[in-house]
């Protein structure tokens, strides 16, 4: 019983985007922790279309090392797309999403794997402090939550990140029914269901280089995050709807209590209707959003490709 408990396989995805400087301490931590688990173990670098030296140097730890494994991009596809594809390459019992920048502590992964052998199966991890992290980026990412969880019908643990464990059922179910090509992979670990529980952390400074989120990027996230997980924005239709109604029925008692044939100055009007069309404007363009992610859906194309890989034993479709 012990010698097969023994055998269990930790799989540790780590997604990595031009992160040349932070990849040899990553690894040399990461393998450290790893060497003293219970658990025989594999790290799987998805390299998603870095541009600098990355990938020249993950060939070099899977030449050196065998538990290294490497899956090569056709060009960047996306963090979300890595750790997609880090799971469906992945033959752990259990398995592990990360970053590479050393901001998701590898000495977390022994609490992981006893959360693991308690037997549960889906593990959230939920940064407490972020070094890196400045105010304002404090304060949209707590108003990101508290709006998603005011308007969805599901509700997402504050500060989760994208630093997760699954056990290979719950991994699975990420394979095959949680393909969307507009996605929020942490928002569907959180809503899939199993025996879940939440480990805190403190993230580090980040070991090299800096946040390949821009907040152009951070902000379409946010909307496609809302309207994936969100009807509610459809519904403004509706709202503005009444709300106009309400406003035509204001102006009408206004003129008969005036005795007049119409508002009085020519302001008021102009301002109404300027009012009126921009929130049809803006319901207009939420159908938009959200015709636009049908569409990607229906386009159905590759959520990444890939180029080549290093020590895997067989390929997967995506």
């Amino acid at each position: 019983m012990q010698e097969a408990e023994q055998e269990k396989l930790l799989s540790v995805v780590v997604s990595v985007y031009n992160e040349e400087p932070a990849l040899p301490d990553f690894y040399r931590e990461a393998s450290q922790v790893l060497t003293d688990l219970d658990w025989e173990y594999e790290l799987i670098f998805v390299n998603d279309g870095s541009q600098d030296g990355s990938l020249s140097i993950l060939e070099q730890l899977s030449q050196r090392d065998s538990r290294v494994k490497v899956i090569n991009f056709s060009r960047n596809f996306g963090h979300e797309a890595a750790m997609i594809a880090g799971l469906d390459y992945s033959q752990g019992d259990g398995v592990v999403c990360m970053d590479a920048d050393l901001q998701h502590p590898p000495e977390c992964l022994p609490k992981i794997t006893e959360c693991f052998e308690q037997g549960y199966q889906v593990i959230n991890m939920v940064r407490t402090k972020n070094e890196d992290a400045g105010l304002i980026k404090n304060i949209t990412s707590s108003a990101f939550y508290r709006l998603i969880n005011a308007i969805s019908d599901v509700h997402f643990e504050p500060n989760a990140s994208d630093f997760f464990a699954v056990d290979k059922a719950a991994a699975q179910v990420l394979r095959t029914c949680c393909r969307e090509k507009v996605r929020f992979l942490r928002g569907y670990v959180q809503i899939i269901g199993f025996r879940k529980t939440t480990l805190s952390y403190e993230a580090r400074a980040r070991a090299a280089g800096k946040s390949k989120y821009s907040l152009k990027k951070l902000l379409v996230f946010s909307v496609n995050t809302i309207l994936c997980f969100s009807n509610m924005p459809l519904k403004l239709g509706i709202y503005a709807g009444m709300f106009s109604a309400l406003m035509g029925l204001a102006v009408m008692v206004y003129t008969l209590l005036t005795r007049k044939g119409a508002p009085s100055g020519y302001a008021t009007i102009v301002v109404l209707m300027c009012f009126m069309f921009a929130m049809l404007f803006v319901v207009i363009g939420i159908i938009g959003e959200y015709i636009a992610i049908l569409f990607t859906e229906l386009k159905d194309r590759p959520v990444y490709i890939v180029s080549d890989t290093r020590n895997m034993i067989q390929k997967k479709e995506n």
